[in-house]
């Protein structure tokens, strides 16, 4: 079902695959401390080579959408964002980061509505989920934004530098989707 598939674009976005150019642009932003605090996968340092074997897997990444999040006006990388995909249950996690120069300012929900009317409209999804982290209250707002649904917290979930952290759900069926206004 899902493949790399078609560039995404949004009003101020187009969602892009990772090009092995992108190692120099993409370093500073996904390498920053903060980035990697509110996520579960991003290490932190974030090295070269990281980037590098990052950029090689997103190449090779046939089930998943990933997208290198770029600016329409100029073509800089801001952020990703991707929808790791499970095709037997028709369903996808959605994931994003955004760098902290760009933070506050509604990328990450303009990248992930595109990302997500995608999910739904090309390939064929019935549910999209994500989570966060208990303390990162920007990703709430995102997910809320989307129409997303809050469905729980799993408490302590992840461990993540010696700490445990809560994981804070969130879904949306297709038919919410398709009947509300989020997908404008």
């Amino acid at each position: 079902m899902a493949k790399q598939g078609p560039i995404l674009e949004s009003a101020r976005l187009i969602l892009r695959p990772y090009r092995e150019d992108d190692v120099p642009e993409l370093l500073p932003l996904i390498g920053a401390r903060e980035v990697a605090a509110t996520t579960l996968r991003i290490p932190h340092p974030y090295t070269e080579k990281d980037a590098r074997e990052f950029i090689a897997v997103m190449q090779h990444d046939g089930e998943n959408v990933r997208r290198a999040v770029t600016l329409r006006s100029d073509g800089r990388i801001i952020g990703g964002v991707g929808l790791h995909v499970n095709e037997k249950h028709r369903h996808a996690e959605l994931g994003y980061w955004i760098g902290t120069p760009y933070w506050g300012q509604g990328y990450a929900t303009e990248a992930s509505r595109a990302l997500v009317r995608y999910g739904f409209e090309m390939l064929g999804l019935h549910r999209i989920f994500a989570t966060h982290f208990g303390q990162n209250t920007p990703s709430a707002r995102v997910l809320l934004k989307l129409g997303m649904r809050y469905e729980g917290c799993q408490r302590q979930h992840y461990l993540k530098w010696n700490e445990f952290l809560d994981s804070e759900q969130y879904g949306i069926l297709r038919q919410e989707w398709d009947g509300g206004a989020y997908n404008g």
